[in-house]
C-alpha cells in the first residue's frame, strides 16, 4: 500500500484530528490491504506467500472487528456499513 493511499484511508476513518490508531482506522487499513492482496491473488494463483499473509490479515481484521463489536456496537455497525463488509 502506498503512503498516500494509506493517508487517504486514515483521513476517511479517523475519529479526531490526530487519530491514527483507533480500531476503525486499523480495520480500514487492513481492509484496503486485503482488497489489494485479493486482486494480486486473482492474477497470481500460485503465490503461496501472499496467500499466507492474506489469511493473516483477514484474521487480524476479524479479531479487531470482534473487539469493536464487544466494546461499542454502534461504532461497529457504522464501520461495517461504511466499509461495506456485511450485507
Amino acid at each position: 500500500m502506498e503512503k498516500q493511499e494509506k493517508i487517504n484511508v486514515i483521513d476517511a476513518f479517523k475519529r479526531h484530528p490526530k487519530d491514527t490508531g483507533s480500531a476503525e482506522v486499523q480495520v480500514a487499513i487492513l481492509s484496503a490491504r486485503i482488497n489489494q492482496l485479493t486482486a494480486h491473488m486473482a492474477a497470481n494463483k500460485q503465490d503461496s506467500h501472499t496467500k499466507r499473509n492474506l489469511l493473516r490479515l483477514v484474521g487480524q481484521r476479524r479479531r479487531m472487528l470482534a473487539y469493536l463489536r464487544r466494546e461499542d456496537a454502534t461504532r461497529y455497525q457504522d464501520l461495517i456499513a461504511k466499509i461495506g463488509l456485511r450485507k
